[in-house]
């Protein structure tokens, strides 16, 4: 599940894998369910804390964690369809229920407010604040 910061983030939850050769990103955690990851808060904790911390992550979270700096510098152009609108669920949420941990985020991936910024226009339509 994973990832664009506002756009594409924990982008988020959204898992992606990236092959050598492939052009986009891999659809093989496509199948994780983003509403049970995001209201399961055992769960949707073990992937902040890997976002956020060197704690153990799933394998899934590590992909996203690897991956989420490129989906936020290309505007997630390798992201299949599924995985975009899975970023956007999951930025809508943090944003909205759990602020506190979506500032973690914002601090640790958008230091100097470069996604804010460039996502601007796409998080305004998310309602999500930057």
């Amino acid at each position: 599940m994973k990832a664009t910061l506002a756009m594409v983030l924990c982008m988020a939850v959204v898992a992606m894998v990236m092959g050598a050769d492939e052009v986009k990103y891999t659809t093989r955690f496509d199948g994780i369910d983003i509403e049970q990851v995001l209201h399961n808060d055992r769960i949707l904790k073990s992937y902040i804390n890997c976002l956020l911390k060197d704690a153990a992550c799933s394998p899934d979270a590590r992909e996203l964690k690897r991956l989420l700096p490129d989906a936020l510098a290309t505007n997630c152009e390798k992201c299949s369809e599924k995985q975009k609108a899975g970023a956007e669920k999951v930025i809508s949420f943090l944003a909205k229920n759990k602020p506190e941990t979506w500032t973690e985020i914002l601090a640790k991936y958008d230091k100097d407010n470069v996604y804010r910024t460039k996502y601007a226009e796409q998080a305004k339509k998310l309602g999500v604040p930057v």
